[in-house]
């Protein structure tokens, strides 16, 4: 099946769902994991764009993200699902499981946007506005996608990337911001009534970036703890260890899919 804003892969296995990070579209977001989990263990595999994101024409907000993915889930018949997601897909995941607990077999989360962490979730909402303010004056989107070139060919240069990951990590330089600041509108009220507390145990593995310690990774040790899950963290890896370590992402998937397997 697909659709503008739903690629649906079949197979006979588990079902899979896959939400990007960002507004970007979920369509080879992950380079190799569609493939991989329909090679092995014969995976349904699911990207979605949320409204509001990817190549979706509906507007929507991060507000709206768990009801979204919901209606997903129902209108394909396909719960519960190992869901998927890096950076605000990730926090996306983790509201679904928060508040249709039923629609969730498994997670795996890419350092996850702070999901639980209403201070540095605010924070984020403020930054992207001012970002995407700036980038409607001439000019200023040129100057934001040289940026982040510059900075991605920096990353690449310090360690060897397959090279359709070195192309999904450039294609970012192309975000498109006031996109982006949409698509997180609502993050810090979803943020404020997220409660630990309320979180239903399910198999879950957070990957947290290896970086200095602090609130973000706080965060991602309480929401592990509060799945009855997993923290993880891959030795060198940033923010884009999708990208950085694709082979082991899907060896991280995998074997939550045979885990949740009934």
């Amino acid at each position: 099946m697909m659709h503008e804003t739903v690629h649906v892969h079949d197979g006979d296995g588990p079902t899979v769902l896959l939400l990007a990070g960002g507004a970007a579209s979920s369509r080879h977001f992950f380079p190799g994991l569609v493939e991989g989990l329909r090679d092995e263990p014969g995976c349904r595999v699911i990207e979605y764009d949320r409204p509001g994101t990817g190549l979706s024409t509906e507007s929507g907000t991060f507000a709206e993200a768990s009801s979204h993915l919901h209606r997903l889930v129902t209108d394909l018949q396909t719960g519960p699902v190992v869901v998927v997601g890096q950076s605000l897909g990730g926090a996306a995941a983790a509201s679904l499981a928060h508040d249709h607990p039923d629609d969730v077999a498994g997670l795996v989360l890419l350092d996850p946007t702070p999901i639980n962490e209403p201070t540095v979730a605010a924070r984020m909402e403020r930054a992207y506005g001012t970002v995407a303010a700036a980038a409607r004056l001439p000019g200023v989107p040129l100057l934001l996608r040289y940026a982040t070139l510059r900075f991605i060919d920096r990353s690449i240069r310090r360690r060897p990337f397959r090279p359709d990951c070195v192309d999904t990590y450039r294609r970012l330089a192309d975000t498109d911001h006031p996109q982006l600041r949409r698509s997180l509108r609502g993050l810090a009220r979803t943020a404020e009534r997220f409660r630990e507390t309320d979180l239903r145990a399910v198999p879950t593995v957070v990957v947290t970036a290896d970086r200095k310690a602090g609130r973000v990774n706080a965060s991602h040790r309480r929401l592990a703890e509060g799945f009855g899950g997993t923290l993880a963290t891959w030795p060198g890896s940033t923010h884009a260890m999708h990208l950085e370590f694709p082979d082991r992402t899907l060896a991280t998937v995998r074997d939550m899919v045979a885990r949740t397997a009934p």
